[in-house]
């Protein structure tokens, strides 16, 4: 069984699927590995240490796409709207797919994964359950979002972040709020509190008020409930714009009284709601800073650009995407683990065995003998349900 490691194409991506560490484990379960030169080299990992692993390295992308059973890349065709396309010739019937395909933003794209005959497995809809844990990629790379997300606004900040007692006088701590407490928000709070800011957060989910505590911060009660505030995967769910207008004009005042603002509300497949306004942002003090995680998803703030860095009436709103790929080396090497795992799953004794009764495959198995075979995915977008041979 060969696993393939193409280098990554988006334009500005660093990271690798597999590192160089992770070659003798797939080893062991009869896998053996060819990498295209220079996959690794921008995330800090060169041919010399894939080959001392026991990696083969292939110079033509054509030739590790040949060579391969089982492809392995972060951005895939469907998350790499750029560049990925020109892949889909490379691949070959019954090939295997496995990373980042972002299955619930374009049915077409996963439709032209399923007409060339290729077995493609979505990272994104990993279960979020104990046993899946170790295959998560989404929260590990989310984890990085939010850790440097803190970074950058303590970087643009016109303030430093904790309170310090000098000869000068005492410098007061910076109040940074963190709005959505998935994965990314809670490692931002927790970055925020090591840096000496005041931290404060808020989450439709009641739930998560634990977790907010347990990393020192405030957790900001509105008076306002969710309906079904998560799904059973543990996601938040989307709300109606009711709901979103009166969390709006409870939350305006919060904003205004901090110095950063982070926000991180994503509903899984869909565009994610503004929970700041023009007039919300606008009320915050000159060179206050608002970065919106949500951005590559239509961003949380009403003012956020995509993949731009502006400045409005005086507050720094960061729109980047793909933060991840800014720490490359150990991103690249948490993507890396959680990948291999999942490849070991998937293959026993050598041989590739996509198991359906098996829940982790089950749901993360988009294609497969040229068809959309995900339940979740063809409900999504309305198709008809599968009928099987035996009629089924």
């Amino acid at each position: 069984m060969i696993v393939g490691v193409p280098r990554e194409s988006f334009p500005g991506e660093r990271r690798v699927a597999l590192v160089p560490a992770v070659i003798p484990n797939l080893a062991k379960v009869g896998i053996e590995v060819v990498v295209e030169g220079g996959a690794g080299v921008e995330a800090g990992y060169t041919d010399a240490e894939y080959l001392a692993k026991g990696a083969k390295i292939l110079l033509r992308r054509t030739e590790v796409f040949s060579a391969a059973d089982i492809i392995t890349q972060v951005l895939c065709y469907g998350s790499n709207d750029r560049t990925g396309e020109a892949d889909l010739p490379l691949f070959h019937r019954d090939q295997v797919l496995v990373g980042f395909l972002r299955p619930l933003g374009s049915l077409q794209t996963v439709q032209d994964i399923a007409a060339r005959g290729v077995t493609s497995l979505s990272i994104e809809l990993m279960p979020r359950t104990t046993r899946a844990q170790s295959m998560d990629a989404l929260s590990s790379m989310a984890t990085i979002s939010g850790y440097k997300a803190v970074l950058i606004a303590a970087d643009t900040l016109p303030k430093m972040f904790p309170m310090l007692t000098t000869a000068a006088g005492t410098i007061t701590p910076a109040r940074v709020l963190i709005i959505g407490c998935g994965v990314a928000g809670l490692q931002a709070i927790a970055t925020a509190r090591r840096l000496g800011a005041v931290v404060s957060a808020y989450d439709l989910r009641p739930a998560v008020k634990e977790q907010v505590q347990s990393l020192g911060a405030r957790f900001v009660e509105l008076d306002i409930q969710a309906k079904d505030a998560q799904d059973a995967r543990g996601y938040a769910t989307q709300q109606d714009e009711a709901f979103y207008r009166r969390q709006r004009e409870l939350l305006g005042k919060v904003i205004a009284e901090n110095d950063v603002v982070i926000t991180a509300a994503v509903v899984p497949g869909k565009k994610s709601p503004i929970l700041v306004t023009k007039g919300m942002a606008e009320g915050m003090a000159q060179g206050s800073v608002l970065v919106d995680l949500a951005a590559e998803r239509g961003g949380n703030c009403e003012l956020t650009q995509s993949g731009e860095k502006i400045v409005h009436n005086g507050v720094t709103i960061i729109g980047w995407f793909n933060l991840a790929s800014t720490v490359p080396y150990h991103a690249s090497q948490m993507y890396a683990k959680n990948l291999a795992t999942f490849v070991q799953l998937l293959v026993k004794d050598g041989k590739l065995q996509i198991n359906t009764k098996d829940d982790i495959i089950r749901e993360t198995l988009l294609t497969q003998g040229g068809e959309i075979v995900n339940t979740r995915l063809r409900e999504s977008f309305s198709l008809p349900p599968l009928v099987t041979k035996e009629g089924a």
